[in-house]
């Protein structure tokens, strides 16, 4: 089939990234942890990933015909999320803010980065550690501070006892315990 008749753009589905989109107006505080990571990653893909994938499409093209030939087909998929990536990643860390959590250490009340345990009015207790949208993993009890468990509890302090909106109504959650990590 004539490549006229195909869609093949450099810039399909440039929002179907992983990662969660910023609100508008809304400074994007990261960790210098997390800044770490996601700048390892972007170089990783740059020097490493991308450079490997052009020179297996090189390969590929030039074993003739295109139409049919899947390893040039999936190098210039994989291409394109490599692309999607390296973009999607250079523009957050352009917009990055990077806190450093650990000048709060030995404080009780609670801002970005702290570890906080609280109880609802049932006196379950559950912690969470309130990140940056990019790197954040729920399984890991970790949150993004624009959630809205962590706006309830930001500028609180430990006693304090804060509203947290929930689909099911108003709920009371006390806050036990404010943790941060140590100056390095």
């Amino acid at each position: 089939m004539s490549k006229a008749f195909t869609k093949e753009t450099d810039h399909e589905d440039d929002d179907d990234d992983v990662m969660p989109s910023m609100p508008t107006g809304v400074k994007n505080y990261i960790t210098p942890q997390g800044y770490a990571r996601l700048r390892s990653e972007l170089m990783q893909l740059i020097d490493d990933e991308r450079p490997r994938m052009v020179e297996t499409v090189h390969w590929a093209a030039s074993n003739g015909d295109r139409s049919e030939n899947g390893d040039y087909l999936y190098g210039k998929k994989r291409l394109r999320e490599i692309d999607r990536r390296i973009r999607f990643l250079t523009k957050r860390l352009e917009k990055a803010e990077v806190a450093d959590p650990s000048v709060h250490y030995g404080g009780d009340q609670v801002f970005f980065g702290a570890t906080v345990t609280y109880a609802n009015e049932a006196g379950d207790e559950k912690t969470i550690t309130i990140l940056g949208v990019d790197e954040v993993d729920n399984l890991q009890g970790q949150v993004s501070w624009i959630a809205p468990i962590s706006r309830a509890l930001l500028r609180s302090r430990v006693g304090d006892v804060v509203q947290l909106q929930t689909p099911g109504g108003v709920e009371e959650i006390e806050v036990i315990e404010v943790n941060y990590p140590q100056p390095q």
